[in-house]
C-alpha cells in the first residue's frame, strides 16, 4: 500500500512538473502562510495550478476519511454507551475533534473564533445563526456546545456525515410538510425541557449574497413559550469556503464565527416573536457588518 501511495504521489508530482516533494511542501507553506516569497511566480504558472489541484485532492480524500472515522467513532459509542448517555452528549462531542480536523487540513482556511465567553455551558439555549454553505456544519462546532441541529431531510442521506446526525438524534426536517414543521417543534421543545439546546437557521435555506434572507417565525416563538434564551451566532466567509462550479480550492479563505451575547426572552409575550426576531436579525446583521468593516 506504501509502494502504491509512493508511486501515485510521484506519478502526481511528475504530471505537474514538480521536481520534489519539497516543492509541494513549500507550496503548501507559502499557502498555510507559514512561509513568504518576494516573487510567487517563482514555480510557474502551470506548476502552481497543478499544486492547487492536488492539495484539492488531498483536503476532499483527508476530510472524507475524517468523516468516515467519525461515522465509525460515533457508531460504535453508540452501541456501547447506548443504555447511558440518552442526549447523545459523547457522540455529539466527537464532532469537535472532526471540526478542528477538517479545519486544520485545509490551507486555504483561515477561521477565527470570537464571542466563547457569552456561552454559558450550564444554561439551554435557541441558537440562532445565519447560513450560507454546507461549510457552516464544520464551523459552528467550533463553539464546543452541545446542541441538536434543525437540519433539512436530505442531508441525513448523505453518506456518513448525514449517518452521523441519525446516530446524534439531531432534528429532522421535510420541508413542505406541515406535519414535519410542526413535528420539529414538538422535538425541539422536548429536546429544550431536558436542558439541550437546539440550533436553528432560520432564514430556512442558505444565503446567496451577503444579505441575509428573511427569519422565519417558529424558533422565536418557541424560544418564548419554553422561555429559553436565544444566542445569536454570526458566520462569515462560509460562503466562499467551498469551491463554487470546480473541486479545486483557489484562494485563502478568512471564515469568522462571532457568538454574541444572549438575548432574554422572559420579557418577550406571545405575540411579541416578530420583535423578537428582528432584535435577534438585526444583532446578526449588525456584527456582520462591522467585520467587514473593521478588515
Amino acid at each position: 500500500m506504501r509502494q502504491i501511495a509512493r508511486k501515485l504521489l510521484q506519478n502526481l508530482l511528475a504530471a505537474a512538473r514538480i521536481n520534489s516533494a519539497s516543492d509541494l511542501c513549500r507550496y503548501f507553506s507559502i499557502s498555510r502562510g507559514l512561509i513568504k516569497v518576494d516573487n510567487p511566480r517563482y514555480l510557474g504558472y502551470s506548476q502552481i495550478k497543478s499544486m492547487k489541484a492536488i492539495i484539492s485532492i488531498g483536503i476532499w480524500l483527508g476530510s472524507g476519511l475524517l468523516t468516515i472515522l467519525l461515522f465509525f467513532v460515533v457508531f460504535v459509542l453508540n452501541i456501547l454507551l447506548f443504555p447511558f448517555d440518552k442526549k447523545k452528549k459523547i457522540t455529539h462531542a466527537q464532532c469537535f475533534w472532526w471540526s478542528d480536523a477538517v479545519i486544520g487540513l485545509n490551507p486555504y482556511w483561515s477561521v477565527k473564533v470570537s464571542g466563547l465567553e457569552n456561552i454559558d455551558h450550564k444554561r439551554t439555549y435557541v441558537i440562532i445563526s445565519n447560513h450560507q454553505s454546507m461549510a457552516d456544519i464544520v464551523v459552528l462546532y467550533q463553539t464546543k456546545m452541545q446542541f441538536k441541529w434543525v437540519a433539512k431531510a436530505s442531508l441525513f442521506k448523505v453518506p456518513f456525515i448525514g449517518w452521523c446526525l441519525g446516530l446524534i438524534k439531531h432534528i429532522k426536517l421535510l420541508r413542505g410538510d406541515f406535519a414535519s414543521i410542526k413535528e420539529i417543534y414538538h422535538q425541539a421543545s422536548r429536546w429544550l425541557q431536558k436542558d439541550m439546546s437546539v440550533l436553528f437557521f432560520p432564514e430556512g435555506t442558505r444565503s446567496t449574497s451577503d444579505k441575509m434572507n428573511e427569519f422565519q417565525n417558529g424558533a422565536f416563538k418557541l424560544a418564548i413559550k419554553e422561555k429559553k434564551p436565544i444566542l445569536p451566532v454570526c458566520l462569515i466567509g462560509t460562503r466562499e469556503a467551498i469551491p463554487k462550479g470546480s473541486w479545486v480550492f483557489k484562494t485563502k479563505v478568512s471564515v469568522k464565527l462571532i457568538v454574541l451575547p444572549a438575548v432574554e426572552t422572559e420579557r418577550f409575550g406571545a405575540g411579541d416573536f416578530g420583535l423578537l426576531r428582528d432584535t435577534i436579525r438585526d444583532k446578526i446583521e449588525s456584527a456582520a457588518t462591522l467585520s467587514h468593516v473593521s478588515k
